[in-house]
């Protein structure tokens, strides 16, 4: 398990080839871009790649940075069980020319307050076989929930600290400062050779934390490791060059699982050195990533307004949760959209104060449903979708399953059509656990006779009219089903 402060970083590489006419400046042509998790979301996609099952416990703000972190964590195959966080996503864009950083512009504002944990969170930690905290000084690691059930824990805990952060807690079993870090956070007075500086700034840390061992990071030098009397361990790092950008977080995430298979300290620290050199040699966070994801659906403004998209949604759901509401979603391709797919979404209006509507994009439906599929682009499905009174916003997605898109919205109540008559329910749908994280509920809607997509397709394929369709459900019905359904749940 991962807990901290993820951010987004975005990586622009351009061409340099004239300066500024107003101002004696480079101006970068770009030419490619990458998104990736950062912070705590990196440290714990590299463990996922490293073939660990990986929990990732951080703050998501709701604005489409958080959208697209939700999305690039799913694709990583990390579970995210994301806290409120009011204010912004933290974003850190690098403007590269060359494989050199020109500029970086950080955005997002100050650290906003991380919302409180849900019990699911704290079963978490509780039942990890490890524990990194990824500490980057936005507040996740100073919640107080989370620091008393991280002191309760049996797990060994690895701490990755920050000079803006708080101290670890007591007890852990490995810190791990770089070095300027080591000095700041250990108060360390200059003086001494370099090895002698990061001696004393561990043993400090390690008697004030309570820590069981701190492992001081040297760059291209390996590290100092202090873990049990006075004499430091010292180890040393193959020679590697390149971009070290990620280097601590691919340090941290493997001295953790190390220590979940059970290794020694020392041997965690050694492992740790020659993961970080290897990585660094190897190309850095370019190459050690997975293939990059694309960028999320474009937003459809035309026809449906301000309603589309995720900053759309991101907007409702922090409004509605401001005001202590209800936050409701639903999900799917609606393909042809048709009477009982609206009388599907009027009754799951009615369970909260908003409704969200997740929207398959075309290349979701047509890796579900075939090549032919689907039959109305995503623009205008979403538009009509936008257009029902009964729908506060419409937030397409393009991977199989919502995972990302609720992992990120959170909602109190996802509403999936359904038949009790096959024997399903809520504790049968895959969103039940996702649902769970944060505490919400599925309720499940009984399918409302009379309508279907492929069949509809079917018979306007087959040139047949629509004179043998039943009469349109009544909303009341369906209203008066979701409730009956919900009334425990909620």
């Amino acid at each position: 398990m991962v807990l901290g402060d993820t951010l987004l970083d975005r990586d622009v590489e351009g061409l340099v080839n004239r300066l500024c006419p107003d101002s004696p400046v480079p101006v970068l042509d770009e030419t490619v871009s990458a998104d990736r998790p950062g912070g705590a979301g990196l440290a714990a996609v590299f463990a996922a790649a490293q073939g660990a099952e990986v929990a990732l416990v951080t703050a998501v703000a709701d604005d489409a940075g958080g959208a697209r972190l939700g999305t690039l964590l799913a694709a990583a195959g990390v579970r995210l069980y994301a806290l409120p966080l009011a204010g912004a996503t933290p974003e850190k864009i690098r403007l590269r020319a060359r494989g050199r950083v020109l500029l970086r512009h950080d955005r997002g504002g100050s650290a906003g307050t991380p919302g409180q944990p849900s019990d699911a969170v704290l079963r978490l930690i509780a039942g990890a076989s490890a524990v990194l905290v990824s500490d980057y000084g936005r507040g996740v690691a100073a919640h107080p929930v989370l620091r008393a059930a991280l002191t309760a824990t049996r797990a060994p805990v690895v701490w990755d600290p920050h000079p803006r952060g708080p101290a670890a807690v007591p007890g852990v079993h490995l810190a791990t400062p770089n070095e300027p870090e080591a000095r700041e956070l250990a108060k360390t007075p200059p003086g001494g050779s370099r090895l002698a500086v990061a001696s004393r700034s561990a043993h400090a840390l390690r008697r004030r934390w309570q820590a069981r061992a701190v492992a001081v990071t040297l760059g291209g030098d390996g590290a100092l490791l202090s873990h049990a009397g006075s004499t430091p361990l010292v180890v040393p790092a193959p020679p590697a060059e390149g971009d070290t950008c990620g280097a601590g977080d691919r340090f941290a995430s493997t001295a953790t699982l190390a220590l979940a298979r059970g290794a020694l300290v020392s041997e965690a620290v050694q492992e740790a050195v020659a993961e970080a050199s290897a990585y660094v040699a190897g190309g850095g966070v370019a190459a050690a990533l997975p293939a990059p994801v694309g960028a999320v659906a474009p937003e459809v403004v035309t026809g449906g307004g301000d309603r589309i998209g995720a900053g759309a949604a991101g907007e409702v759901v922090a409004r509605v949760r401001a005001a202590g509401g209800t936050v409701v979603a639903t999900g799917g391709c609606f393909d042809l959209l048709h009477a009982g797919h609206v009388a599907t979404l009027q009754a799951a209006r009615q369970l909260g104060d908003c409704l969200v509507v997740c929207l398959n994009s075309d290349a979701s439906v047509a890796g579900l449903k075939g090549p032919e599929r689907p039959v109305v682009p995503q623009g205008d499905r979403g538009r009509l979708l936008a257009a029902l009174g009964c729908v506060d916003a419409v937030l397409i997605f393009d991977e199989p399953t919502p995972e990302a898109a609720l992992s990120w919205l959170r909602p109190d109540i996802w509403v999936k059509g359904g038949d009790y008559a096959s024997g399903g329910g809520p504790e049968t749908l895959p969103e039940t656990e996702i649902l769970a994280r944060w505490g919400g509920h599925t309720v499940v809607v009984p399918y409302l006779d009379g309508r279907s997509t492929t069949d509809m397709i079917a018979a306007a394929r087959a040139g047949r009219g629509s004179g043998g369709w039943p009469a349109a459900p009544d909303p009341a019905e369906a209203v008066a089903q979701v409730r009956s359904t919900a009334k425990g749940a909620r």
